[in-house]
């Protein structure tokens, strides 16, 4: 899957519109990420970034973003950076996230996902840290998770 995906984000991102038409096809397959209007900026294997635009949809009741839309970008950054970085033969979960709320957050939000332990192959499951930092326009952090990912080996199919 993850040599697919980051098949598929080299291929349309030599277009124009590549990066909207990547997002739009990564929302096809988890379509909740679609609330938040993600655009993705950059992806490889370690690093993946996403753009969320401040709109009235995703706002609190101060006017800044929710943190939820910052935990779903979150996600969705580091999901996809460890679907393009763990080698063919394993799968990934989510399993827990942990946040810090840094500065009220106004205007476009950018996701950074990089990883917080090396990726490796492995005969048996194991927690990835995965490390997510949400800045504003200004390049200020706002937003923090470690989301732990489990890794394990793929079923052997028959």
């Amino acid at each position: 899957m993850s040599a697919n995906v980051l098949t598929l984000y080299k291929k349309l991102t030599r277009y124009p519109a590549g990066h909207w038409l990547f997002t739009r096809a990564v929302c096809f397959k988890a379509p909740y990420f679609a609330s938040i209007r993600p655009r993705f900026e950059s992806l490889e294997p370690g690093r993946c970034s996403a753009t969320m635009p401040h709109r009235r949809a995703i706002t609190n009741h101060l006017g800044t973003v929710h943190a939820i839309a910052m935990c779903n970008l979150a996600e969705l950054t580091g999901g996809v950076m460890t679907d393009v970085s763990i080698p063919n033969s394993m799968r990934w979960i989510p399993v827990g996230m942990s946040v810090e709320y840094l500065k009220k957050a106004v205007g476009t939000m950018r996701a950074l996902a990089t990883p917080g332990a090396a990726i490796v192959e492995s005969a048996s499951g194991y927690d990835l840290p995965v490390n997510v930092e949400v800045t504003n326009p200004a390049g200020e952090p706002v937003f923090r998770a470690t989301i732990a990912m489990r890794v394990s080996p793929k079923p052997k199919r028959d």
